[in-house]
């Protein structure tokens, strides 16, 4: 199942071109006061919220897909964890190019570990990426967005994929220098998530999907999930070690070699199989 939030907070099941508006599935959500829970409400009961989405689709609204306001899939992630050249192509790219790595040495990510990207970077597919920094070089990098759909901790990898609820495309956008990475990472619109999520049934194997970014029409990423380094599992043994994993918390896998800078009026364009296309325009701060 594919599902979407657009324009105010509504939500959507996309089908083709079309986008059913199932709001009225919300009111399977329980009602919370202050102080509001520290996870995603949607995702948490995203299985109660399915049920009801499959009863209202076939008299639901109907909608153009290219008519609506497309959002990050998930309002409320109380993290983002970032997975640090978990491809080994990119790994030798990074350690080539010194206008990635500003002369400090790059770490294998099983030496370095994750890092959290702030989640007031998080947008949708339908606002900009705005680039606060024009001085400097600011990179794409297409990656898998792994949406946890039930808490824990310390998760053997054996265990983990049954605490996956959706996935959706993530775009980890970067600004070079010699800052602390999460920094660099998590200027505002720097993390976009979309254009909306695909429930876990949906995607068999996460870790065999062909996946594309291209600015302008131009190719520059194009890889396989199966080439990780460390595997979706993994990732959520790992993080799970250091933090409880909550419903809505999205893991960045990383991305493949091909990052390259972007500048405003450019066009990104990133393809996942199993999920769709995600168009994402780049413009200035105000």
């Amino acid at each position: 199942m594919k599902l979407c939030r657009f324009n105010k907070d509504r939500l959507g099941l996309v089908d083709g071109d079309t986008v059913r508006d199932v709001t009225s599935a919300l009111e399977a959500l329980p009602v919370c006061t202050y102080p509001l829970p520290r996870y995603d409400l949607l995702i948490a009961h995203l299985d109660e919220v399915c049920k009801r989405v499959r009863e209202l689709a076939p008299t639901a609204p109907s909608l153009s897909l290219d008519s609506v306001m497309l959002l990050s899939p998930v309002a409320n992630p109380g993290k983002v964890i970032g997975a640090p050249v978990n491809y080994k192509k990119h790994l030798e790219e990074a350690r080539a190019d010194p206008e990635i790595n500003f002369q400090a040495q790059v770490q294998e990510i099983q030496r370095i570990g994750l890092f959290l990207k702030a989640t007031s970077s998080v947008i949708g597919q339908s606002e900009t990426v705005r680039i606060s920094h024009a001085e400097r070089r600011n990179d794409h990098e297409a990656e898998l967005a792994v949406i946890i759909g039930k808490p824990g901790r310390n998760i053997p990898k054996e265990n983990a994929m049954s605490h996956v609820a959706a996935y959706c495309i993530g775009l980890d956008m970067t600004v070079r220098g010699p800052e602390e990475r999460s920094l660099r990472k998590s200027v505002d619109t720097f993390t976009v998530l979309g254009p909306w999520l695909v429930t876990a049934d949906d995607i068999p194997d996460p870790g065999n999907l062909d996946f594309s970014l291209k600015v302008n029409g131009d190719v520059r990423q194009f890889a396989n999930t199966r080439d990780l380094v460390l595997s979706i599992p993994e990732l959520i043994e790992y993080a799970s070690r250091f933090y409880t994993l909550h419903p809505g918390d999205v893991i960045l896998t990383g991305t493949p070699k091909g990052v390259g800078p972007v500048v405003p009026n450019d066009t990104i364009l990133t393809e996942f199989a199993g999920i769709g296309s995600m168009a994402v325009a780049v413009g200035l701060q105000n």
